[in-house]
């Protein structure tokens, strides 16, 4: 693309295009890889900043019946979205006091403790009737999930009428994008005796890289997050899935400069030559992070154009130098994202990972739906 009038898309600085298409078809991909099990959706963080409805929507139609928020607030967000036959799961169990709420819209925590277990029982008793529930067991991250040693305490409960139906149980893995990791295979052994504790209950284990660890993590439902927006599930690896979202920022203004030129906050950079500079309408505040500073580039007709000075939180300058004179003005659109950097490229010069940099992109780039 040069320019944004070209595109019609009425002056907005950026534009951020989500292909659905490419979507259904990383759903399905995945969804292949853990047959005879299902594919589950993780649509947390507003489908990882992709817009819940649409992306949950899509992969409905698709097939996809479980679908994953971490909070319960998004579960009220996207609940009256959702058709009657998908079922929506609360990662990190409700909050005291919302349980009657989460029973009245049909959302299903994951028990984490056995306070939650008391609560969500408690509910059950007080409305007469059955609720359904995840169990989380902690199997070596340390973070949610109830720990080995209430799992005695939660046997007596479950074989003790407690008017709650587990519908699996479930864990997750902390290292499962390293596939040379020995936490994996420490991991899927501990599950290996959750399970066999409690035999009576289907299992839900992999995540994104836990569907790449081959058949031994499928279990009956997986639950992919990163590789469904086309992040790569594997690190060092070929990535499999297809890209979901392409960034394109528009240039606000041009200009020469000589040589001793200081650049941006800071004068972290000063120019050893004539250079020619553009600054592009977006920053940190659009998640492009500043650690990007001198070290990020954006694309222009596969021309690399890297990033010069301090990334701004509404700005950042690049260096224009290699791209002929007048192929870029105000109004030209850059490549942050697309065929010639990945969200993996952009988050290694950041030095962070693809799902903080897809997760923190901002809105105000005007949103299209492909």
């Amino acid at each position: 693309m040069n320019h944004a009038t070209e595109e019609g898309f009425g002056g907005a600085s950026g534009y951020l295009t989500i292909d659905l298409a490419i979507l259904a078809r990383n759903y399905q991909r995945l969804a292949a890889e853990v047959a005879p099990g299902r594919a589950a959706a993780v649509v947390k963080a507003d489908a990882y900043g992709l817009g819940a409805e649409r992306v949950s929507s899509t992969l409905y139609a698709e097939g996809c019946r479980h679908f994953f928020v971490a909070h319960f607030v998004e579960a009220l967000r996207l609940k009256p979205h959702l058709p009657e036959e998908a079922t929506l799961f609360v990662l990190n169990g409700l909050q005291p006091g919302n349980e009657t709420a989460a029973v009245e819209r049909g959302i299903v925590p994951v028990i984490n403790t056995l306070e939650q277990w008391y609560q969500w029982t408690s509910a059950a008793e007080v409305l007469g009737r059955r609720l359904p529930a995840v169990l989380q067991f902690d199997t070596g991250m340390s973070r949610l999930g109830l720990p080995p040693e209430d799992r005695a305490t939660l046997t007596g409960l479950l074989e003790a009428e407690s008017g709650i139906d587990v519908l699996f149980i479930m864990s997750h893995l902390a290292s499962a994008d390293d596939i040379d990791s020995g936490q994996n295979e420490d991991q899927r052994a501990e599950m290996e005796r959750i399970t066999g504790e409690f035999p009576q209950f289907p299992v839900c284990f992999a995540n994104s890289g836990g569907i790449f660890l081959g058949k031994a993590y499928h279990s009956v439902l997986a639950r992919p997050g990163i590789a469904l927006y086309g992040g790569a599930p594997t690190v060092g690896q070929a990535n499999p899935m297809e890209p979901v979202v392409s960034l394109d920022v528009a240039v606000v203004q041009t200009r020469t400069v000589p040589s001793g030129t200081r650049v941006g906050y800071g004068a972290t950079h000063v120019t050893t030559g004539k250079a020619r500079l553009a600054t592009i309408a977006a920053g940190y505040a659009d998640g492009l992070l500043r650690s990007l500073s001198g070290r990020g580039a954006v694309y222009h007709d596969g021309v690399r154009l890297p990033i010069v000075g301090r990334v701004s939180m509404d700005s950042i300058i690049i260096d224009i130098s290699a791209v002929p004179e007048g192929g870029l003005a105000p109004g030209s659109l850059v490549e942050v994202l697309g065929p010639h950097q990945t969200l993996e490229d952009v988050a290694r010069d950041a030095g962070t990972i693809a799902y903080e940099i897809l997760t923190g992109l901002g809105h105000r780039y005007e949103r299209r739906y492909r």
